[in-house]
Protein backbone atom coordinates (compact mmCIF):
# COMPACT_ATOMS: atom_id res chain seq x y z
CA UNK A 1 0.00 0.00 0.00
CA UNK A 2 1.77 3.13 -1.26
CA UNK A 3 -0.21 5.76 0.60
CA UNK A 4 -0.73 5.37 4.34
CA UNK A 5 -4.38 5.65 5.35
CA UNK A 6 -5.49 6.23 8.94
CA UNK A 7 -8.86 4.79 9.94
CA UNK A 8 -11.07 5.58 12.92
CA UNK A 9 -12.91 2.43 14.02
CA UNK A 10 -15.79 2.92 16.47
CA UNK A 11 -17.04 -0.48 17.67
CA UNK A 12 -18.17 -1.38 21.20
CA UNK A 13 -17.87 -5.16 20.76
CA UNK A 14 -14.30 -5.67 22.00
CA UNK A 15 -13.59 -8.97 20.21
CA UNK A 16 -14.94 -7.70 16.89
CA UNK A 17 -13.06 -4.41 17.21
CA UNK A 18 -9.82 -6.29 17.87
CA UNK A 19 -10.40 -8.61 14.89
CA UNK A 20 -11.18 -5.73 12.52
CA UNK A 21 -8.15 -3.75 13.68
CA UNK A 22 -5.84 -6.76 13.27
CA UNK A 23 -7.06 -7.44 9.73
CA UNK A 24 -6.87 -3.78 8.67
CA UNK A 25 -3.41 -3.45 10.17
CA UNK A 26 -2.30 -6.64 8.42
CA UNK A 27 -3.07 -5.15 5.00
CA UNK A 28 -1.36 -1.86 5.79
CA UNK A 29 -3.84 0.52 7.38
CA UNK A 30 -3.26 2.52 10.57
CA UNK A 31 -6.24 2.04 12.90
CA UNK A 32 -7.41 3.84 16.04
CA UNK A 33 -10.17 2.08 18.01
CA UNK A 34 -12.90 3.76 20.05
CA UNK A 35 -15.07 1.54 22.27
CA UNK A 36 -17.97 3.99 22.50
CA UNK A 37 -19.35 7.04 20.73
CA UNK A 38 -17.87 9.63 23.05
CA UNK A 39 -14.37 8.17 22.71
CA UNK A 40 -14.78 8.18 18.91
CA UNK A 41 -15.85 11.82 19.00
CA UNK A 42 -12.76 12.74 21.03
CA UNK A 43 -10.40 10.88 18.68
CA UNK A 44 -12.00 12.55 15.67
CA UNK A 45 -11.44 15.99 17.20
CA UNK A 46 -7.79 15.25 17.98
CA UNK A 47 -6.68 13.53 14.75
CA UNK A 48 -6.98 13.61 10.97
CA UNK A 49 -8.51 10.45 9.51
CA UNK A 50 -8.71 9.07 5.99
CA UNK A 51 -11.92 7.15 6.76
CA UNK A 52 -14.34 6.36 9.61
CA UNK A 53 -15.87 2.94 10.33
CA UNK A 54 -18.81 3.47 12.69
CA UNK A 55 -21.00 0.91 14.42
CA UNK A 56 -24.60 2.16 14.47
CA UNK A 57 -25.45 0.98 18.01
CA UNK A 58 -22.96 2.23 20.59
CA UNK A 59 -23.12 3.65 24.11
CA UNK A 60 -22.48 7.35 24.60
CA UNK A 61 -23.32 8.38 21.05
CA UNK A 62 -24.68 6.27 18.24
CA UNK A 63 -22.98 5.82 14.91
CA UNK A 64 -25.79 7.84 13.31
CA UNK A 65 -25.09 10.80 15.62
CA UNK A 66 -21.35 10.54 14.97
CA UNK A 67 -21.84 10.31 11.22
CA UNK A 68 -23.94 13.46 11.26
CA UNK A 69 -21.31 15.33 13.29
CA UNK A 70 -18.37 14.09 11.22
CA UNK A 71 -20.11 14.98 7.97
CA UNK A 72 -20.67 18.55 9.13
CA UNK A 73 -16.94 18.84 9.86
CA UNK A 74 -15.79 17.15 6.66
CA UNK A 75 -17.75 16.79 3.42
CA UNK A 76 -15.09 14.54 1.88
CA UNK A 77 -14.37 12.05 4.71
CA UNK A 78 -15.49 8.56 3.62
CA UNK A 79 -17.81 7.09 6.27
CA UNK A 80 -18.83 3.41 6.41
CA UNK A 81 -21.52 2.25 8.82
CA UNK A 82 -21.44 -1.15 10.52
CA UNK A 83 -24.82 -2.58 11.46
CA UNK A 84 -26.14 -5.92 12.68
CA UNK A 85 -29.69 -4.97 11.80
CA UNK A 86 -29.68 -4.86 8.02
CA UNK A 87 -33.07 -3.14 7.92
CA UNK A 88 -33.62 -0.79 4.99
CA UNK A 89 -34.77 2.10 7.22
CA UNK A 90 -31.48 1.94 9.14
CA UNK A 91 -29.53 2.08 5.89
CA UNK A 92 -31.57 5.00 4.57
CA UNK A 93 -31.15 6.86 7.87
CA UNK A 94 -27.38 6.32 7.65
CA UNK A 95 -27.29 7.61 4.06
CA UNK A 96 -29.49 10.54 5.06
CA UNK A 97 -26.94 11.82 7.57
CA UNK A 98 -24.05 11.46 5.14
CA UNK A 99 -22.78 7.88 5.19
CA UNK A 100 -21.04 6.67 2.03
CA UNK A 101 -21.56 2.95 2.52
CA UNK A 102 -22.60 0.29 5.03
CA UNK A 103 -21.76 -3.29 5.94
CA UNK A 104 -24.13 -5.70 7.67
CA UNK A 105 -22.48 -7.79 10.39
CA UNK A 106 -21.23 -10.45 10.14
CA UNK A 107 -19.25 -9.64 7.01
CA UNK A 108 -16.22 -11.06 5.20
CA UNK A 109 -13.03 -9.03 5.54
CA UNK A 110 -12.46 -9.30 1.79
CA UNK A 111 -15.72 -7.39 1.30
CA UNK A 112 -14.59 -4.73 3.77
CA UNK A 113 -11.24 -4.39 1.99
CA UNK A 114 -13.01 -4.04 -1.37
CA UNK A 115 -15.31 -1.29 -0.05
CA UNK A 116 -12.39 0.63 1.45
CA UNK A 117 -10.37 0.31 -1.75
CA UNK A 118 -13.20 1.85 -3.76
CA UNK A 119 -13.63 4.74 -1.33
CA UNK A 120 -9.91 5.53 -1.19
CA UNK A 121 -9.59 5.27 -4.98
CA UNK A 122 -11.91 8.27 -5.29
CA UNK A 123 -9.41 10.52 -3.57
CA UNK A 124 -6.99 10.15 -6.50
CA UNK A 125 -8.17 12.23 -9.45
CA UNK A 126 -6.12 12.64 -12.65
CA UNK A 127 -4.25 15.94 -12.63
CA UNK A 128 -4.97 16.32 -16.36
CA UNK A 129 -8.62 17.08 -15.65
CA UNK A 130 -9.19 19.52 -12.82
CA UNK A 131 -12.76 20.54 -13.66
CA UNK A 132 -15.95 19.29 -15.30
CA UNK A 133 -18.47 21.89 -16.43
CA UNK A 134 -21.95 21.45 -17.91
CA UNK A 135 -24.42 24.33 -18.14
CA UNK A 136 -24.14 26.08 -14.74
CA UNK A 137 -22.92 22.95 -12.90
CA UNK A 138 -19.21 22.62 -12.11
CA UNK A 139 -17.08 19.97 -10.41
CA UNK A 140 -13.63 21.08 -9.24
CA UNK A 141 -11.49 18.00 -8.58
CA UNK A 142 -8.59 19.96 -7.11
CA UNK A 143 -10.82 21.55 -4.47
CA UNK A 144 -13.16 18.51 -4.39
CA UNK A 145 -16.07 20.94 -4.63
CA UNK A 146 -19.33 21.24 -6.57
CA UNK A 147 -21.11 24.46 -7.48
CA UNK A 148 -24.21 25.34 -9.46
CA UNK A 149 -24.77 28.92 -10.59
CA UNK A 150 -21.88 29.79 -8.31
CA UNK A 151 -23.61 28.30 -5.25
CA UNK A 152 -21.60 25.72 -3.28
CA UNK A 153 -23.25 22.28 -2.97
CA UNK A 154 -22.13 19.96 -0.19
CA UNK A 155 -21.93 16.32 -1.37
CA UNK A 156 -20.78 13.16 0.35
CA UNK A 157 -17.93 11.17 -1.19
CA UNK A 158 -20.27 8.71 -2.90
CA UNK A 159 -22.62 11.43 -4.15
CA UNK A 160 -19.57 13.22 -5.58
CA UNK A 161 -18.49 10.05 -7.41
CA UNK A 162 -21.97 9.38 -8.79
CA UNK A 163 -22.32 12.95 -10.04
CA UNK A 164 -18.86 12.76 -11.63
CA UNK A 165 -19.83 9.57 -13.49
CA UNK A 166 -22.97 11.23 -14.86
CA UNK A 167 -21.20 14.47 -15.75
CA UNK A 168 -18.25 12.91 -17.58
CA UNK A 169 -20.58 11.90 -20.42
CA UNK A 170 -23.57 14.28 -20.32
CA UNK A 171 -26.68 13.28 -22.27
CA UNK A 172 -25.55 9.62 -22.32
CA UNK A 173 -27.87 7.26 -20.45
CA UNK A 174 -25.88 5.33 -17.82
CA UNK A 175 -27.38 2.01 -16.74
CA UNK A 176 -27.81 0.89 -13.15
CA UNK A 177 -25.32 -1.91 -13.84
CA UNK A 178 -22.64 0.57 -14.94
CA UNK A 179 -23.33 2.72 -11.88
CA UNK A 180 -23.02 -0.33 -9.62
CA UNK A 181 -19.70 -1.27 -11.20
CA UNK A 182 -18.14 2.20 -11.25
CA UNK A 183 -19.52 3.70 -8.04
CA UNK A 184 -20.06 0.69 -5.79
CA UNK A 185 -17.53 -1.68 -7.42
CA UNK A 186 -20.20 -4.40 -7.70
CA UNK A 187 -20.58 -6.67 -10.72
CA UNK A 188 -24.14 -7.65 -9.81
CA UNK A 189 -27.38 -6.02 -8.68
CA UNK A 190 -27.82 -6.49 -4.93
CA UNK A 191 -31.58 -6.07 -5.26
CA UNK A 192 -31.66 -2.99 -3.01
CA UNK A 193 -32.78 0.51 -4.00
CA UNK A 194 -29.42 2.09 -3.12
CA UNK A 195 -28.98 3.73 -6.53
CA UNK A 196 -32.48 5.22 -6.44
CA UNK A 197 -31.79 6.59 -2.95
CA UNK A 198 -28.57 8.26 -4.07
CA UNK A 199 -30.14 9.69 -7.24
CA UNK A 200 -32.82 11.17 -4.97
CA UNK A 201 -30.12 12.67 -2.74
CA UNK A 202 -28.43 14.25 -5.77
CA UNK A 203 -31.69 15.64 -7.13
CA UNK A 204 -32.48 17.25 -3.79
CA UNK A 205 -29.10 18.99 -3.84
CA UNK A 206 -28.41 19.57 -7.53
CA UNK A 207 -31.90 20.12 -8.98
CA UNK A 208 -34.44 21.00 -6.30
CA UNK A 209 -33.09 24.48 -5.44
CA UNK A 210 -32.94 25.47 -9.13
CA UNK A 211 -35.51 26.02 -11.88
CA UNK A 212 -33.81 23.89 -14.54
CA UNK A 213 -33.54 20.17 -13.83
CA UNK A 214 -30.35 18.43 -14.99
CA UNK A 215 -30.69 14.86 -13.66
CA UNK A 216 -33.10 12.72 -15.68
CA UNK A 217 -34.35 9.14 -15.68
CA UNK A 218 -34.98 6.96 -18.72
CA UNK A 219 -37.28 4.27 -17.24
CA UNK A 220 -35.89 0.80 -17.70
CA UNK A 221 -32.53 2.09 -18.95
CA UNK A 222 -30.84 4.38 -16.41
CA UNK A 223 -29.95 7.99 -15.64
CA UNK A 224 -28.40 10.91 -17.49
CA UNK A 225 -27.50 14.61 -17.27
CA UNK A 226 -29.23 16.95 -19.72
Amino acid sequence: MEKKYRILLAEDEAKLATAIKEELTRVGYDVDVAKDGLAAEKLFQENNYSLALLDINMPGKSGIELCSEFRKSSARLPIVMLTAMGEIHDKVEAFDVGADDYLVKPFHFDELFARLKVLFKRTDMPASQEKLVYEDLEIDFKQKSVTRSGIAINLTSKEFTLLTLLLRTPERVISKQEILEKVWDLSFDTGTNTIEVYISFLRNKIDKPFDKKLIHTKPGFGYYIK
